[in-house]
């Protein structure tokens, strides 16, 4: 069950209208790495697991996310609360407008023809959301990992909406959405190393032989560094040169066929070979410059 407080979790404060902040705002309402995508990616883990524990945290982590979707969504209604107006009621004139919706380069005209000024579940290049951005595979240990790089990942995106606007009141509600995006990277470390052990991911056990070999694949000015030499969470780093075939085998792909099968195989072989020999007129040869006219 879910409950709505009218009130936002933080207070919203924009100093003066601004579509083109807006449209880059809208990243973080229907983006890839914004709200939305993290609520929906932690609500269906939380519906799925089984720990209780883990399933109140994301539920509660998803809950707070949406309330964070409610927080940009209105910060992208007051910075457009002006043109939307203006748009709607047609009291300036046509080229102004048009200039006071495209400020700073923006293509907030997008948004504010097709979404009358709203929070339109799109990104700042107006493609829309998807559920493509939920990444779950319904594996604790490596759902959570993946929790961790986009709460980063979300975190770096309001580095660089704070970076890019000189309102106070927005700086000041996106530093606590920035803040948040770190507690719920710390609340889902804790969550992953309880559950010992947890790597690597899932029931089966690598294959011992490849486990430990770091494949050298563009050998020149090769670095070495603890990503390929000494120790590791499996055993000893070896560095190998790339070669075909590493199993032992002979590098070709295969497969046994029934008799049925296999002679159907052959006749297409057979009709669809070529002639490596054959030096056949082609169109290209016709087209050329300098050839001869065919009558």
């Amino acid at each position: 069950m879910f409950t709505h407080n009218k009130r936002l979790q933080y207070t919203v404060r924009v100093a003066a209208p601004n579509p083109g902040l807006a449209n880059l705002m809208l990243e973080q309402f229907g983006g890839a790495q914004g709200e939305l995508a993290a609520a929906m990616r932690y609500f269906t883990q939380a519906v799925t697991e089984e720990d209780s524990g883990r399933k109140d945290l994301l539920f509660d982590i998803a809950t707070e996310e949406l309330s964070h979707l409610e927080i940009i969504g209105s910060i992208i209604v007051m910075l457009n609360k002006g043109a939307r107006g203006q748009l709607a009621e047609a009291v300036e004139q046509e080229g102004e407008l048009y200039r006071a919706l495209n400020g700073a380069g923006n293509d907030s005209h997008i948004t504010s023809l097709l979404y009358g000024g709203g929070a339109a579940l799109i990104n700042s290049a107006g493609v829309p959301w998807n559920a493509a951005y939920v990444d779950s595979i319904g594996e604790p240990t490596a759902d959570l990992r993946s929790n961790i790089a986009a709460e980063a990942r979300a975190k770096i995106v309001y580095e660089r909406l704070i970076n890019v606007t000189d309102d106070p009141g927005i700086k000041d509600a996106l530093g606590f959405l920035m803040t948040r995006e770190i507690a719920h990277q710390m609340s889902f470390e804790k969550a992953l190393h309880s559950i010992q052990p947890n790597f690597p991911q899932g029931k089966l056990p690598p294959v011992p032989e490849f486990t430990s070999v770091y494949y050298n694949m563009s050998p020149s000015d090769d670095m070495v560094g603890p990503w390929n030499t000494g120790e590791n969470a499996m055993g000893t780093w070896e560095i190998r040169e790339a070669t075909p075939a590493v199993d032992g085998g002979d590098g070709t792909a295969s497969v046994t066929l029934p008799g049925e099968d296999l002679e159907v195989v052959e006749a297409m072989k057979l009709r669809t070979m070529s002639n490596p020999e054959a030096d056949p007129m082609t169109g290209a040869d016709l087209g050329k410059l300098g050839a001869p006219k065919v009558k």
